[in-house]
């Protein structure tokens, strides 16, 4: 996609409100990376990430694993597939590290974003997560290990807003909205699996837009999976566009 790069300082504001959206138990800063410790499957509450995009000398890793071996915890990076990286992937490469979950950090605007649904009616938008919300992510289709610590991260970020589009005393669809460090973001779109194709996650991003406008924060990002074409889709339509594409790198256990 041809959009305009995002300059330092974006990234690395872009960087700090990702981790605070995921609430984790505790973030260190160690040599221009954070690092998030938290248990659970969420890979960005416990992934080590830098702050700038420049080499990393190979005494930051041994660093970086210390502090996580330190607290019995797996050592995980989030990298950004930057040029500056290649040194770096290639140690991590050589420590056993392998990577996975390709993921695309996209940005857009609020005002762009509410013109996803023409007409309608939008999400419902509330300043605390109800039980509905919260048992979509434990539904049919999906991980209901992964949607509870989802659930539980998301549900304790502070000052976020959750979007749901309710039928039949159910929430059928569902996302929710940070705030901080200028930015607005989108996570946890989720739709039940009966009810996709019917354009009601348009309807959560159009409601979470629409509050973002009302805060005063006009820039949105969110992250998708690479290789979700459906949703890569809608977000395109909502005129997002992608700035960069990460993987996670964890170091392998050996017996």
């Amino acid at each position: 996609m041809n959009t305009t790069p995002l300059g330092i300082p974006d990234i690395e504001a872009i960087e700090r409100a990702t981790i605070a959206a995921v609430s984790p138990d505790l973030t260190e800063e160690l040599d221009g990376w954070l690092l998030p410790f938290a248990g659970g499957t969420v890979k960005r509450a416990r992934s080590a990430v830098p702050l700038h995009r420049s080499e990393v000398d190979h005494s930051t890793l041994d660093r970086i694993e210390d502090r996580y071996d330190s607290r019995q915890v797996t050592p995980a990076l989030r990298l950004a597939e930057a040029p500056c990286f290649e040194g770096l992937r290639a140690e991590l490469e050589r420590r056993h590290y392998i990577d996975d979950s390709p993921t695309c950090v996209q940005v857009g605007s609020a005002q762009r974003m509410r013109q996803v649904v023409a007409g309608g009616a939008l999400a419902d938008v509330d300043h605390a997560p109800d039980a509905a919300w919260s048992a979509l992510f434990l539904g049919e289709g999906f991980d209901p290990v992964d949607g509870a610590h989802r659930v539980r991260m998301l549900s304790r970020a502070k000052g976020s807003l959750y979007a749901s589009v309710r039928e039949g005393g159910r929430t059928v669809a569902a996302g929710a909205m940070a705030f901080g460090h200028g930015w607005a973001s989108v996570h946890g779109m989720r739709t039940e699996r009966a009810q996709r194709g019917r354009g009601l996650a348009a309807r959560v991003l159009a409601g979470l837009a629409q509050a973002a406008s009302a805060r005063g924060f006009e820039r949105v990002f969110l992250q998708v999976d690479a290789q979700n074409h459906a949703a890569l889709s809608l977000y395109r339509r909502a005129g997002f566009e992608t700035q960069w594409k990460y993987c996670y790198w964890q170091r392998q256990q050996w017996p």
